[in-house]
């Protein structure tokens, strides 16, 4: 420990005694705690503009008092068992007698805390990459240039756009490979802030968006903390349903439409050419915007995934969103949003509320990275290790659908989950595998209206985990599978 607030009393005491007292007090009050170590005298001295040799003396008064232990050529540290024994615990007494503030939240949200899937033993969690795959060692060596050459003019306060060089690349690997083009591109926190910032700026309390009525709570979460109120289109097997929707839209004064189209979240269907151009043209006779979350479109295996809606937006109504959690690992925090160029200053200018710089470092560091196509080559990589586990799942699941467990399922053209229909009681089924070290998710975490509940599927993904812990945890949770017939 290098530093240690003190409050030396005016006393006529000599300055050895009050330095100790003070000592003694900060011990007292729990500012350092039994066995920590305490400032060396040397820099205690320097602190409080005093001899070194007074510094000792203090030590040594507290060492003989039993507040202090010291060994030779180690530094001073809290004694173990202080000599009163109660001091701390009648100091916390005493704050705990002391009336608390009692706060006015105005939005208050769930208090309950989302379950750490990384816990379980087989993590079945459907949107986590395999974090072991990235080559960390590689991208170390970007960071390494992005500290040594750093753009010393990007480091200060100013365009909270996203660091230039990374908007670059990000642009023409859209036009690459997405084929989006005239869109600007913001990098942010991740696709949650992107959410938060959209619905601070475009919705006002009681605006309606409308959602697919299973889908993503996170980002629903977001949009209702700007005062809007949700409408749920009704899913088919083919995706979103646009007869209903364009019902909603006749009713409602929508302001926003909120999609998933490459692969639905949660049930990872593929929305259609035909269907994604019947929405657009309903977007464009209602005037109505649409959010497009493309959280994991690298990740298709059996063709080349269809383009994203923003690819084609003459009436530039699309928001496009993407993540870079997926891609490398969520920690990363980095997403982007790509705009028409209207829209990019009203957002550019509302983050700059919450957030004053982008992280330059990090970006710079990705930025070369995607130069040297080394996003690239892990993104290719990546997805053949993802189709092997996805085509390990499948095969394992038609196993036990010959030895007569009764399961339906379609298989996945991409993304890192499918979507299996157990029949009945999957809200237990995922209950009990929890409590053989197996983390799952039942539909009744995705929808909008909890009465829709079927309690028929489960959410179980592929890609964060081997082939070999895919095996094992598919044999623990088989059991539970055929306990469900016998119920």
């Amino acid at each position: 420990m290098k530093t240690l607030n003190l409050t030396l009393a005016k006393t006529k005491l000599p300055i050895y005694l009050k330095i100790a007292n003070a000592l003694r007090t900060a011990i007292n009050a729990g500012h350092v705690a039994p066995s920590e170590p305490l400032p060396s005298a040397r820099s205690l001295a320097t602190q409080l503009s005093v001899n070194r040799h007074t510094i000792m003396a203090a030590y040594q008064e507290l060492v003989a008092q039993g507040w202090v232990e010291t060994q030779q050529r180690r530094a001073y540290t809290v004694a173990k068992t202080l000599p009163i024994a109660h001091a701390v615990a009648k100091h916390t007494a005493q704050l705990t007698d002391t009336p608390q503030h009692q706060w006015r939240v105005t939005k208050p949200l769930d208090s309950e805390l989302a379950e750490v899937a990384t816990q379980y033993p087989f993590n079945f969690a459907g949107g986590s990459p395999d974090i072991e795959l990235f080559p960390f060692h590689e991208f170390k060596s970007y960071l390494n240039n992005a500290l040594t050459r750093p753009p010393i003019d990007e480091l200060n306060y100013g365009n909270n756009q996203g660091f230039t060089p990374l908007i670059e690349q990000v642009s023409t690997y859209l036009r690459r490979v997405r084929s989006i083009t005239n869109k600007e591109i913001i990098v942010v926190n991740g696709t949650q802030e992107a959410l938060y910032i959209l619905g601070q700026i475009l919705l006002k309390t009681g605006d309606k968006v409308a959602v697919e009525s299973l889908g993503y709570r996170p980002a629903w979460s977001a949009l209702q903390n700007a005062g809007a109120q949700l409408i749920g289109i009704k899913q088919t097997a083919q995706g979103i349903d646009v007869e209903h929707l364009e019902q909603m839209f006749k009713q409602h004064k929508i302001r926003l439409l909120y999609l998933t189209p490459l692969h639905q979240y949660p049930t990872t269907t593929t929305l259609s050419a035909a269907k994604r151009l019947q929405i657009y043209r309903l977007a464009q006779a209602y005037n109505i915007a649409i959010i497009e979350d493309d959280y994991d479109h690298e990740f298709h295996y059996d063709s080349q995934p269809l383009a994203p809606m923003a690819a084609s937006d003459p009436s530039g109504l699309i928001i496009y969103l993407s993540s870079f959690s997926k891609i490398m690992f969520p920690g990363i925090r980095l997403g982007i949003i790509a705009v028409d160029k209207t829209l990019l200053p009203h957002i550019v200018n509302y983050r700059a509320i919450v957030n004053h710089k982008v992280n330059v470092v990090i970006q710079d560091a990705i930025a070369r990275w995607m130069k040297d196509d080394g996003f690239e080559r892990h993104l290719r990589k990546a997805t053949r290790i993802y189709q092997r586990r996805r085509d390990c799942i499948i095969e394992q699941l038609n196993n036990f659908k010959a030895q007569g467990i009764d399961l339906e399922f379609s298989v996945p053209a991409g993304g890192m989950a499918l979507w299996l229909n157990v029949g009945r009681n999957a809200e237990g089924i995922v209950a009990l595998a929890k409590t053989k070290g197996i983390f799952l998710v039942a539909e009744s975490a995705f929808h909008l209206d909890s009465d829709n509940n079927q309690d028929s599927f489960i959410r179980i993904g592929f890609a964060g985990q081997n082939e070999t812990k895919i095996k094992q945890g598919l044999l623990v949770l088989k059991p539970l599978l055929n306990k469900r017939l016998r119920q």
